[in-house]
């Protein structure tokens, strides 16, 4: 069977959409914690505004930003996974999958880092 690094490259395609579609979610999950915050502050400044404005943001915010977090982790998990079971004719000659996978693990790594600092 002939060697068709199509297959190799959608799997790389496939990584990096996860990668995107986690550090989607972690932005939305910042965004919405961080109007938590705007809505809090407005409702000192107006007196008309609801006191208990924000109420559900900050932890629906740590909560997407932890499933996006979890989001990149898995797709890295997976990726590793497909790669181990891709013959060695599908694969370029020398190719390493460890960089691409700690590269995910970090910024995983770094969305959890996130959401524990937006829980405090």
């Amino acid at each position: 069977m002939a060697n068709d690094p199509r297959v190799f490259f959608a799997a790389e395609r496939t990584l990096l959409a996860w990668i995107r579609t986690g550090l989607t979610i972690v932005a939305l999950g910042f965004v919405v914690e961080r109007f938590g915050l705007f809505l809090r502050l407005l409702a000192l400044e107006l007196p008309q505004a609801r006191a208990d404005a924000g109420g559900l943001s900050g932890p629906l915010g740590v909560v997407l930003v932890v499933f996006g977090s979890l989001t990149i982790a898995l797709g890295a998990v997976q990726h590793r996974r497909y790669l181990r079971h891709l013959p060695a004719e599908d694969r370029p000659p020398g190719y390493s999958s460890a960089a691409a996978t700690a590269l995910a693990l970090l910024i995983a790594a770094l969305g959890l880092a996130l959401a524990v600092y937006l829980a405090r």
